[in-house]
């Protein structure tokens, strides 16, 4: 396959099309006077991260990034969604900002806006300063308190020209896969560790939007990710399985602040854990309307009730074609996610996929990337927002995770996500066929 089926004006009029990444992820974390993040330091212990990679060169976009919207602006695209490294702007986490952090975050704004690109901001994707993770982290309750007040040093300096502001993405990741399952920054599995992170990822959401609003800055959002959990049989304990994923990864974060309540099947879990006095935050401070919701989506997974497993239940092999991460392609779940989230979640509230794509061991042959499976992933998903348009969400934006292959988290530079590869050796960027395919697709 080569070519996409949609086209930009089988949209709605005005709809973005966009790309997104990470500042760990591509920036160079070593450039520019930034501080130690804990993903440094779990990237720095053995067995952590595929080869030990880390962040510190990553894509070089710290100075390549007027070629990086280059590419941007010549595919097409409508909007970028970037985030801001918390330990760029502030190494210590609180106190002074550092100079050369917020005047980089200054640059790439105005270079988006330059190349008629609309800046989309999220501000914590997942770098926490090292000091911060030494007082204890997102299980410390100071961390909300502190993130506010980051969220206000960077709005001050880029929030006149932003198109939008997202406060953390995929708090998921940020609590439940880093404190329960291990799998992230900072590595631990302490269900008292992760009830409170559950609970101050979103007092964090909700203390920096307080604080923002109250500056009069517009456009305030969060970006959660979702994975749609199916059990494996009818059998009721598969079915109870199934139930509380689907209450811990994709009800708990959107029902705090639509329904100011966590969800009964979690709380069943972590209730015993969570912090004196969360209830009185939900209702004070994190149940608030929001001005847009991000949506993060990629897979599916089914589950069974497994005694052994983390939670009591564990999920079955694939059965369906896999992208390189091992994830099941299943488009019919962001159809879904969309059209339950405007039908039973946030209503009319503008809603932009903020992230779908898929990793695939990709190669440079006589100097171009040919990747029809990416194409195939590409046209299923948004086709599946299409249809839930039809059905009524009102889906504002789509942007392809991601712009650049980069830093895959633990799994090192192996997974390539880019619709642009990336030589890690060279930093050269090639357009792969898929970016090719989005840009006749969006030609206006």
């Amino acid at each position: 396959m080569s070519d996409l089926s949609f086209k930009r004006s089988d949209f709605p009029e005005g709809f973005l099309f966009g790309a997104a990444t990470a500042a760990y992820q591509i920036e160079g974390a070593k450039f520019g006077g930034a501080g130690s993040s804990h993903w440094d330091t779990f990237a720095a212990t053995p067995g952590n991260v595929v080869n030990m990679d880390d962040g510190a060169l990553a894509c070089d976009h710290f100075h390549r990034y007027e070629e990086d919207f280059d590419l941007l602006k010549a595919g097409g695209f409508d909007a970028y969604r970037f985030s801001t490294s918390w330990a760029r702007v502030q190494p210590e986490g609180k106190g002074a900002p550092n100079p050369e952090g917020l005047d980089f975050y200054d640059r790439l704004v105005d270079a988006m806006l330059a190349r008629d690109l609309k800046p989309y901001l999220t501000l914590y994707h997942w770098e926490l300063p090292s000091p911060l993770a030494d007082i204890g982290g997102w299980a410390n309750r100071e961390i909300p308190e502190r993130f506010a007040e980051f969220s206000e040093i960077v709005m001050g300096r880029i929030g006149d020209r932003v198109a939008a502001t997202a406060t953390l993405n995929e708090p998921w990741c940020i609590a439940f896969l880093s404190h329960f399952l291990g799998e992230h920054a900072p590595g631990l599995r302490d269900i008292r560790a992760t009830a409170r992170a559950m609970h101050h990822v979103m007092l964090a959401h909700g203390l920096a939007t307080e604080r923002l609003r109250g500056l009069g800055h517009k456009n305030l959002g969060i970006v959660l990710n979702f994975d749609r959990a199916l059990p494996a049989s009818d059998d009721p304990a598969d079915v109870a399985a199934a139930a509380l994923q689907d209450a811990t990864f994709n009800r708990w974060f959107i029902e705090a602040i639509t329904k100011g309540a966590y969800p009964e099947e979690t709380l069943g879990l972590l209730g015993p854990h969570m912090p004196k006095g969360y209830e009185e935050d939900l209702a004070s401070t994190i149940k608030a309307p929001l001005d847009w919701l991000g949506v993060n989506y990629y897979t599916r997974h089914v589950f069974k009730a497994d005694p052994d497993g983390p939670g009591g239940i564990s999920d079955v092999p694939a059965s369906l074609p896999v992208t390189q991460m091992g994830w099941e392609i299943f488009p019919e779940g962001l159809e879904y996610f969309l059209t339950w989230l405007a039908h039973a979640q946030v209503g009319d509230t503008p809603i932009y996929v903020t992230e779908n794509g898929m990793a695939w061991d990709d190669k440079v042959e006589n100097g171009a990337v040919y990747d029809p499976e990416r194409i195939g992933y590409i046209d299923g998903h948004y086709q599946a927002a299409l249809r839930a348009i039809e059905a009524g969400a009102n889906v504002k934006g789509f942007f392809y995770w991601s712009l650049l292959d980069n830093y895959e988290w633990a799994k090192g530079y192996e997974k390539r996500f880019g619709m642009v590869h990336v030589d890690f050796d060279t930093m050269v960027r090639t357009p792969k066929a898929s970016y090719h395919a989005l840009k006749a697709a969006l030609a206006r």
